[in-house]
Formats: structure tokens, sequence, C-alpha cells
């Protein structure tokens, strides 16, 4: 707390001077063999300053107000270009990109100027690196800068929002992508419609994994979670209604492959959570008037139990059909989700109880 600004100000000229040797490098590959001392110094002045930020207002502050954001971005953007020894650049990267994290953390004013220089191409360029420490640092800062406001900047960057989700897939193991699914996206039901056309079966199937979990979770919905999780209601139960009937394309195949499976294990997903939303008694009455919903549900379980009488297909009852992976257990479980989103939506409901 005691640096005196001039300290900040000699590192930041030390950045400009080095960054000047890696764009020089970008422009001409000749020039890439003498940059193992300018990215060391990169290096050491990124550590410098990410240290400095560590819970110290006044560091942030002072480092921020000589735009050393800006030119921490342009360097960070420049090093997607390099093509040089990959571990020196690799550890300024992600120190940078710790910088950025640093800087930003619990400081809306750096938030915001962290934003300005970041947003979009930052997050275009690291959330989808093959190195996965790139991939937390980046979503910790978009973690970290992320608010309401920005939010409807990323429903029109939906490939941002896409790519929080492929990275964790790739990397269920760091916190950072799953904290921005759950703790910002499903907050968002505007995000999450705007998104949810554009995802394909195997980024649908991880985003309605978390929803689940969500919903299940022993913590009960706050008044705010609510009409949040109508508007998922809503998506989910008009997507359903709209396209269940695909799975019946799964009996004409033998065996199915991947693609089919994974299309319809993403319905059986939205069937899954219909069935954990009508066993929610804040979602419950929404569910049972939904138009079409109750109808579609029975008209399709009685297409399923003919389809698997007439012929012999995953809908069959009889074990004839070994497909690979788990296909026949999908098709078996769709069944029961179906009759047990039937007794839900029936419950203490005379007019659904009549309709079937």
């Amino acid at each position: 707390e005691t640096a005196p600004r001039t300290i900040f100000q000699r590192v930041l000229d030390i950045l400009k001077k080095s960054s000047h040797a890696v764009e020089l490098a970008c422009r001409d590959p000749s020039q890439v063999e003498n940059l193992a001392s300018s990215l060391q110094l990169i290096t050491e002045c990124f550590r410098c300053l990410r240290n400095a930020c560590i819970e110290c207002s006044v560091n942030q502050n002072s480092i921020r107000n000589l735009d050393t954001i800006g030119v921490a971005v342009d360097l960070i953007l420049l090093f997607r270009e390099l093509r040089v020894e990959q571990e020196a650049l690799l550890t300024a990267f992600r120190c940078g990109l710790q910088f950025l994290g640093n800087i930003a953390s619990r400081n809306e004013d750096s938030q915001s100027i962290v934003w300005v220089h970041a947003f979009p191409e930052l997050f275009l360029s690291c959330l989808n690196h093959p190195d996965k420490k790139i991939v937390a640092y980046s979503s910790m800062i978009l973690f970290t800068s992320l608010n309401h406001e920005r939010m409807k900047e990323l429903e029109e960057n939906l490939n941002i929002a896409i790519d929080v989700i492929d990275a964790y897939q790739k990397h269920p193991e760091s916190e950072w992508p799953v904290l921005i699914i759950t703790d910002l996206f499903l907050k968002s039901p505007e995000l999450v419609q705007a998104m949810f056309p554009k995802l394909n079966n195997q980024e649908r199937v991880t985003l309605l994994d978390l929803m689940i979990a969500k919903i299940t979770s022993d913590e009960p919905f706050t008044t705010d979670d609510i009409p949040v999780f109508l508007r998922h209601a809503e998506l989910i139960a008009s997507t359903f209604v709209d396209q269940c009937k695909t799975v019946l394309k799964l009996a004409s195949e033998e065996p199915p492959d991947d693609e089919s499976f994974c299309h319809t294990y993403s319905k059986l997903l939205l069937l899954d959570v219909l069935c954990e939303m009508t066993a929610n008694t804040e979602l419950l009455g929404y569910l049972q008037v939904f138009p079409g919903l109750l109808e579609r549900v029975i008209d399709l379980l009685r297409v399923i139990h003919v389809t698997g009488k007439e012929t012999t297909n995953i809908f069959s009852n009889c074990g004839c059909v070994r497909a690979e992976g788990d296909i026949s257990n999908v098709a078996e479980g769709f069944k029961s989700h179906l009759i047990r989103l039937i007794g839900n939506l029936c419950y203490k409901n005379k007019d659904n109880q009549d309709k079937v």
C-alpha cells in the first residue's frame, strides 16, 4: 500500500517497450527468436502488477488510472498471433490474465474499464484456448466483470456465452465457467432464451443438467428466483411441445448413431426439467395450464407405446435391440418420465384429471 505511483509508471513503460517488440515479431516472424527476454520482462511486469492489486484498492486505482489495463489487453490479444516457444508465451499470457482478474476484483471502476477494453475480443480469443489455465483465468475475468447491464451486451455476443458452456464441458473441474452459468446465465431468462436455439445438442444437455441441479438443490428458491424460473419453464415447455415428436425418428434407426442419441438425450432432459419443475410448488400451477403441454405428453406416450408394439425398435419392450450406449435405457426413461409428468400435471387439478 505504500508503493508510490512512479513504480507503476515505470512498470508500464517497460510493458509498452516490450509490447513494441511483440508487435514487431507478429509482423516479422524473423524477429521471434529475439523475443525470449521481452517475454520474460512482460511476465515479471504482470506478476508485479498482479501481486500489487491483491486486496489493495489504492494500488488497483493507481494502476488503472495510468491506463495500464488497455496496454495489458492489447498485449494479450497480440499473444494469440505469436508463433514462439510455447512455455514462455503461456506464462506471460497467464500472468497477464491474472493481473486483469486481480485489478477488477471487488473494484467496480476497474471492472468497467476491463470490460470496455476486453469485451468481446479478449473473451472470444481466450475462452476456447487450448490451455486450460487461460480458459480459467479469462472465465474469472468474465465472472468478475459481468453485471446486469453487461448481460444485455452478452445477448448480442452469444458466441461468448456458448464458449462458456463449451469451456465447462471441456473443464468441468474449473469453478469459474460453472459459476458464470449457475450464478449469472440462469438468472437471466432473456440470455437463456436467446442462446437456447443456437446451442448444439451437447451444449443443451450441459445447460439443462445445470438447470436441473439448480431446481433440485437443497437451497429453496428465493423470491427473485421464482419469476426467472417461470420464464425458464415457458421456454422449456414450449420447446418440448414443439420438438418432442422428433424422438420418434429413433424408431426407424437401428442402431441409432451418436448424434441421434445425443438429440434424444437432450429431449429426455427437457422432459426431466419439466418433471422437476412440476415437482416444485412455485412452478407447478403455471405448467398445469400451459397450452397443449398435457395433451402433447399423453399423445406422445400413446404414440411411443404403439410404435414399440408395431416393430422391433428402441421403444419395444423386448430385449432384442442392443444399441451402443444407454439408448434403450433412455427410451425406457422417456416413457417413465412422460408418466411422471402426467401425474404431476394432474396433482390437485380436476380439469387435468378429467382430460387424462
